[in-house]
């Protein structure tokens, strides 16, 4: 019996090798093609090619901005008028601006207008706890850049990525963050003029970025989107009144409403006019008038 049980006993125990020799290979096959997606950089892609995305007709305002980067879709659509004559294109630009003042929605337009591929990407999805990470996702989007090229990079909230580099309390620097904006410092400076990748990026904290990334060569345009002027909140309110059933014309509305808006960003206008229209649903109107602006207006300025 003895005999019986030592047998029972080296059967069961080399059965569990087996069982966890097998689970070991597929855990190993399957973590490797885990981690390998962790790798990947999570990005949208928006194909401008036809032409019928977000274009400058759809951007109210911004007069001065889209003034600026009309440079990179003129370069991105005839880019041998500029090589030919030795002329070094600015890699990328900085947009700068408080939120909601339709930095990511000019960068789309630029794409559309140009007709290239966008490949957008925020900041924060670079940002991993495993160490490498960051960088692999920086790599991974430039691999598809290139790609794709001729096309647009956009990546929102840069300063989420780009802050300035410096050392902690105990004396060491944050290695992944260092890691990820070397890593993307390295891709930018890697693209030569024959690439045709445009890099936009955003932020409303231009005070903690790295001057490395700043310098000639990488963001060195700097455009400056701010908060609408009357003339820009008529404009953009115009545009967003167009899609609504109103009891006048949407411009016997629009100076009356930018007047009573300053300080409001495109994001704030765009959801007065919503909030007109819920109110408008909710009281049973058939059509939205002043007085469902006025609520909408005290409604967002409420919060």
């Amino acid at each position: 019996s003895d005999v019986f049980s030592l047998i029972v006993t080296l059967v069961a125990v080399s059965m569990l090798w087996s069982i966890f020799r097998l689970f070991r290979v597929a855990s190993r096959a399957g973590g490797f093609n885990a981690f390998n997606q962790l790798k990947m950089a999570r990005f949208t892609i928006v194909d401008g090619k036809s032409g019928k995305g977000i274009g400058f007709k759809d951007v109210a305002g911004m007069h001065e901005a889209k003034m600026e980067v009309k440079e990179f879709v003129d370069y991105l659509k005839n880019p041998d008028r500029y090589l030919q004559l030795g002329a070094k294109v600015p890699k990328g630009a900085l947009l700068l601006g408080p939120p909601g003042c339709g930095k990511t929605l000019l960068a789309k337009a630029v794409a559309t207008e140009a007709q290239v591929p966008f490949l957008a990407m925020a900041g924060s999805e670079f940002v991993e706890v495993i160490g490498g990470l960051g960088a692999a996702r920086v790599r991974s989007l430039f691999r598809e850049a290139q790609a794709r090229a001729p096309c647009i990079v956009y990546i929102d909230e840069i300063d989420a990525v780009g802050k300035k580099r410096s050392t902690n309390v105990s004396g060491f620097a944050n290695a992944e963050e260092e890691q990820t904006l070397n890593q993307l410092l390295v891709e930018m400076d890697g693209m030569g003029t024959t690439d045709h990748v445009i890099v936009l990026a955003s932020t409303n904290r231009a005070d903690v970025l790295d001057n490395a990334l700043m310098r000639p060569g990488r963001l060195d345009r700097h455009i400056f989107i701010d908060l609408p002027t009357l003339q820009e909140r008529k404009e953009i309110f115009e545009h967003h009144l167009k899609g609504l059933k109103l009891i006048q014309d949407g411009s016997f509305y629009s100076q009356h409403l930018a007047e009573l808006t300053p300080g409001f960003s495109g994001a704030d206008i765009a959801n007065i006019c919503n909030e007109a229209a819920l109110h408008a649903a909710r009281e049973g109107h058939k059509s939205i008038d002043t007085s469902n602006f006025e609520y909408a207006v005290e409604r967002v300025i409420a919060g």
